[in-house]
């Protein structure tokens, strides 16, 4: 990886994934990318966190603040990856930093995460102009003791992705990467009251149980973007 740009802390983090069709997927991409699956399903995950002191190489105080996304997993020539289809959070600086250092498509919203005696709830309602509304409230928290994911299991290939995918505003497809130690995931329960993220991003909702795990913590840092070559 380059030299980093950023640095951050992920806490409380969510894993919630949906297989679907790889069809479902495929139409969505930009060129360059093509769908990665596992035993021939793609995924779709709604990933929620509280992420530290996001800071800016040298500075010493940095932003907070919960994110919740949806992904799904893709490969191109520089290899396997993550793509976004949205990650809303609740700081307009952050927002705008990160929509104008990385071209992701973070859109602002209202947040609340609170710790409850049922675990953590997360609750969010996109405010952001020009964009889909979407909400989520659903409550999560971890039912087994940490563990690393085995190499080539279905953890592994969920989670353990150190490069993402990105498309600007021109149809340029970009590529940025990030290193952490490994997840230490556990099994988890999620109850959901509201989650309308499959909708706002053209989606039918994927049928089925999603496969459920959730991380304490990880350390992150970033590195800038480089444009994918197609």
């Amino acid at each position: 990886m380059s030299r980093s740009l950023l640095s951050m802390r992920w806490e409380d983090v969510l894993f919630a994934h949906w297989a679907v069709d790889p069809a479902v997927v495929a139409v969505t991409l930009p060129d360059g990318l093509t769908v990665d699956t596992y035993d021939g399903d793609a995924y779709l995950g709604v990933v929620g966190f509280r992420m530290r002191s996001i800071r800016p190489r040298g500075l010493p105080v940095g932003l907070s603040f919960p994110e919740l996304n949806l992904r799904t997993y893709v490969r191109s020539d520089d290899g396997p990856g993550v793509y976004f289809y949205n990650l809303d959070a609740p700081d307009r600086i952050g927002v705008a930093l990160a929509r104008g250092l990385f071209k992701l498509p973070y859109y602002r919203a209202e947040m609340d995460v609170d710790d409850t005696a049922e675990g953590v709830r997360f609750r969010s309602r996109r405010t952001h102009s020009g964009v889909l509304p979407a909400r989520f409230d659903a409550t999560y928290r971890p039912t087994t003791t940490a563990t690393t994911a085995d190499p080539g299991s279905l953890d592994s290939f969920l989670t353990e992705r150190y490069r993402f995918y990105t498309e600007s505003d021109g149809g340029r497809c970009y590529r940025g990467e990030i290193k952490h130690p490994p997840w230490e995931l556990s099994d988890a329960t999620l109850t959901t009251r509201e989650n309308t993220l499959f909708e706002a991003n053209g989606f039918d909702r994927p049928t089925g149980d999603p496969r459920l795990r959730y991380a304490a913590a990880v350390d992150v840092t970033a590195g800038r973007i480089r444009r994918v070559s197609v």
